[in-house]
């Protein structure tokens, strides 16, 4: 898949790790095997003083991402993901981390049965909005957080992530914490509580 969409947009394709911690840093991972950049993955990262750092792996990443949402700092780092039996090991500079996902509840079972055709159309997304408010209250699946830009999250699958651990700037994070308060990159934050979602994100870029 290229990653370019029909009407000049582009979709992305992977998984997004939203999660907080006992330090109170909290931290969306962004994971795209398919994307018109090729695969790559970024991190989100808000301290508990409000800073919004990005950190992504190239210098056209980081325009792409930091043009999308919005950030009081942008780092180019190498930038790591590594799976394997549900565990998440991700290096990006000063930021390591570990997560372990859990078994599907009932919303994640609905969500696996949404077919990728469907979660890549923008008019899906804009019906599941309403949905979306009710029951994962701050998430959106449509907006925009910059001029020029609007963007559309089809989700697929939705698991719990139950341990985190890992190190930013040489400090621990701490467990697991719900993300409060939300995250403000963009038009929406992630779920309260940490978890892992499979969602296709297509991105209009406005001309100009």
């Amino acid at each position: 898949m290229s990653g370019r969409a029909s009407g000049g947009r582009l979709r992305f394709d992977g998984w997004i790790a939203g999660l907080g911690t006992a330090s109170g840093i909290r931290v969306v991972l962004g994971h795209w095997p398919r994307s018109p950049f090729g695969p790559f993955s970024d991190v989100m990262l808000e301290r508990p003083d409000g800073e919004r750092l990005l950190l992504a792996p190239t210098a056209r990443t980081a325009d792409f991402v930091g043009g999308t949402y919005v950030f009081d700092t942008v780092r180019v780092v190498p930038v790591g993901v590594r799976v394997a039996d549900g565990t998440w090991s991700v290096t990006a500079g000063p930021l390591e981390l570990r997560f372990t996902t859990g078994r599907r509840r009932p919303l994640g079972l609905l969500l696996c049965a949404v077919p990728g055709v469907l979660a890549r159309q923008p008019a899906w997304c804009t019906f599941l909005s309403v949905p979306a408010r009710v029951l994962l209250p701050g998430v959106r699946t449509r907006g925009s957080a910059r001029p020029g830009r609007r963007e559309w999250y089809g989700a697929r699958d939705l698991r719990p992530v139950h341990a985190v651990s890992g190190v930013f700037d040489g400090e621990a994070l701490g467990a697991a914490a719900p993300v409060v308060p939300p995250v403000r990159f963009g038009f929406g934050s992630v779920p309260r509580r940490p978890s892992l979602t499979r969602v296709t994100t297509t991105v209009a870029v406005e001309p100009g």
